[in-house]
């Protein structure tokens, strides 16, 4: 069950977040997560609440108000193989819908037990 979160700057509009959002779950579901299984929030902090280098560490475009920040919370299971396929699979996406440089896309990937997760009710399905 992957817990998507995706921080931008604010003033985007509902077609870009559901661009962004549709991106990195159909990259999910390419790797075998379920289609019902979606958890995202997006959010949306003012300049003076989201700072990030325009270059760190050598994009061939800086970062700009287009800046966005993917996290991915998963369970501890998937290969880095299955990892950078997500990941690419968000960067094809992102390219061609909303058409963002994806220079500035940064990613990342945080991974835990599946004993962290209660999915509803304090049930525990993989444990």
């Amino acid at each position: 069950m992957p817990l998507v979160t995706v921080t931008m700057l604010r003033g985007k509009d509902s077609k870009f977040k559901t661009s962004v959002l549709a991106a990195v779950h159909d990259a999910l579901v390419s790797s075998g997560v379920p289609e019902t299984d979606r958890f995202h929030r997006i959010l949306e902090l003012s300049e003076d609440d989201f700072r990030f280098d325009p270059s760190y560490p050598d994009l061939t475009t800086p970062r700009d108000g287009d800046f966005i920040l993917i996290e991915v919370l998963l369970a501890v299971e998937r290969s880095v193989k299955v990892k950078r396929k997500i990941v690419a699979d968000i960067i094809d996406s992102l390219e061609r819908d909303p058409g963002l440089d994806t220079e500035r896309v940064m990613i990342y990937f945080k991974e835990t037990q599946w004993e962290n997760w209660a999915f509803g009710g304090g049930r525990f399905l993989h444990v």
